[in-house]
């Protein structure tokens, strides 16, 4: 008889272990799980893995969480999801997988502890348990991990605006001090806004792993043509979103050509197509067209099912959609006349719209924005800057000397503005005033406008046209500044969102086109140039 202690037999790896349970299931294992599996196992310290909706990914997180305790019953994992509801349940589901597993099922001891934490056989930390389950939102300050999980934690309604994405971050920030020294994090999910938490992890040096329903894809905006090129022949085709999608038929709808596809009659809206799926045994054509007519706009699909950064709710106003531009204008004299240019285009009006603020904390920016026009109609958006400080600032004197009025009185001279129109609402009512006061000399008007429309649907009316026409224009500057996100963010639905530079550009786009006569003012005053075209000066003869 050996009186050799017993060697602990070799504890397998998460593939083998996945297999066996696959195996109890009776489930046919796709290839893409295979390749999640042998990720997870091998992933790096900072990690995200993005996968469609409908991929199993909170499933496979289960096992996965169940394998790490059958490898280190001391192993300590933190999993955080949208609520602590949704968290519960893959905590709820990892108990489920240890109790069933044949490796595991000696590993969870009876009544220890609920779904929110509870310990393994083999914990050596009773302070902080095995998992320990909650919401992204919820408070686990003193919590101790040596994984941090984070579930679909971006979803809609904790990214609805700038804020609450910035106290998404906030909250996971927290958990770099939960780590343990040689911690890691794993993020699950997929996209849901323009500046996906996911794409930040990724610029960061994350470990990603990427799992689109599609490996290819190509997209038709508006097919009115015939034919089309597409640089792959195509396995599936989708005219349309929402309840008017549907899956085209080939032979029947379109047939393949050489270079792409062409259709027996134009569908005459947008079309998608695809080749490679990741999962065509679950799902088919007829579950594809299904989910396709249950999703409710374009962003929604592309995020969700092929993992673009894009908020799933329909873009009102995309900023994408405006031409931008890099030119300062300049004036040009000819003939005891002045005229201003854009490059090579001459611009005939200009409307400057200032939505003021006292610069309190929570109140809004106060934005100015200048707009141009030329004898076309295009409208350039060439200002949307923010103006800082007390209202104005006076001497001894009661002379201005600075604040805000004294920096729209340089803007004025700057960009030889003819107007500047205040919004009256709230603490714009006693502006005008000493905004007058301050423009004396510069010949340029103070108008008044008091907004009586709801705000949303004044931003809605004046930008929706502009943009869907193509004759919205914005200097590089606009675009570069808090134009672009506020404009992506913008959701008609909220009254308290991040809105005061569209705001005030729409105030201009709505009060253009300006006309007013020549400018009177002494020769000792700041002098402006009228740049303005116009048709001279006639006599007429009359007889009443």
């Amino acid at each position: 008889m050996s009186t050799e202690p017993e060697q602990p037999a070799e504890k397998v790896g998460f593939l083998v272990f996945f297999l066996i349970w696959a195996n109890r299931r009776k489930w046919a294992v796709p290839d893409i799980h295979i390749r999640a599996v042998l990720w997870l196992e091998s992933k790096g310290e900072l990690a995200v893995l993005r996968c469609f909706r409908g991929f199993g990914k909170s499933t496979l997180l289960a096992i996965y969480n169940a394998w790490r305790y059958y490898r280190d019953p001391t192993f300590r994992i933190l999993h955080q999801s949208e609520s602590d509801g949704t968290a519960y349940k893959t905590s709820r589901d990892t108990q489920n997988v240890i109790r069933s597993h044949p490796l595991t099922r000696h590993m969870l001891p009876p009544n220890k502890g609920q779904v929110e934490q509870w310990w393994v056989e083999g914990a050596a930390d009773f302070r902080n348990s095995s998992m320990y389950a909650r919401g992204i939102l919820s408070n686990v300050t003193s919590a101790r991990a040596d994984e941090c999980q984070n579930d679909d934690v971006e979803v809609p309604k904790n990214i609805q605006t700038p804020e609450a994405r910035e106290k998404l971050r906030y909250r996971l920030g927290e958990q770099t001090h939960i780590l343990v020294p040689g911690g890691s994090q794993l993020y699950i999910g997929t996209p849901h806004t323009h500046d996906s938490l996911y794409d930040e992890l990724e610029s960061m040096g994350a470990d990603c792993l990427t799992i689109r329903m599609f490996a290819q894809e190509h997209r038709i905006d508006d097919a009115k043509l015939v034919a089309y090129d597409v640089p792959f022949v195509p396995d599936v085709v989708f005219s349309g979103i929402g309840k008017h999608a549907r899956v085209l038929i080939a032979g029947k709808d379109y047939q393949v050509t050489k270079t792409g596809i062409a259709f027996l009659t134009p569908p005459g809206t947008l079309v998608d197509c695809y080749a490679g799926s990741a999962w065509p045994e679950r799902f088919d054509l007829q579950e594809l067209e299904k989910r396709r007519k249950k999703t409710r706009t374009i962003n929604e699909w592309d995020s969700q099912y092929q993992l673009h950064s894009k908020p799933v709710t329909e873009v009102r106003l995309d900023p994408a959609r405006i031409i931008p531009y890099d030119v300062q204008p300049t004036m040009r004299y000819a003939n005891n006349a002045a005229a201003m240019y854009l490059g090579s285009t001459q611009i005939v009006g200009a409307v400057a719209y200032w939505d003021c603020s006292l610069g309190k904390i929570k109140s809004d920016a106060s934005a100015f924005s200048l707009l141009l026009t030329d004898a076309r109609g295009q409208l350039y958006w060439h200002v949307a800057e923010g103006l800082t400080g007390e209202i104005a600032e006076f001497d001894s004197k009661d002379r201005i000397i600075g604040g805000q009025v004294h920096q729209v009185r340089e803007l004025v001279i700057k960009y030889q503005i003819p107007r500047v129109i205040v919004e009256t609402n709230g603490p714009g009512g006693f502006v005008p005033t000493i905004l007058k006061q301050a423009l004396k000399g510069t010949g340029c008007g103070v108008g008044e406008e008091h907004s009586t429309v709801n705000k949303q649907k004044r931003i809605l009316d004046a930008f929706e046209s502009p943009l869907s026409a193509h004759f919205l224009w914005a200097h590089v500057d606009v675009l570069r500044g808090p134009v672009w996100d506020q404009m992506r963010d913008f959701n008609p639905a909220l009254s308290n969102q991040d809105d005061d530079y569209i705001d005030s550009g729409a105030g201009a786009i709505s009060s253009t086109p300006v006309r007013i006569g020549r400018i009177v003012g002494k020769p000792t005053e700041a002098r402006r140039d009228d740049w303005r075209p116009d048709a001279g000066v006639h006599e007429v003869q009359v007889d009443y």
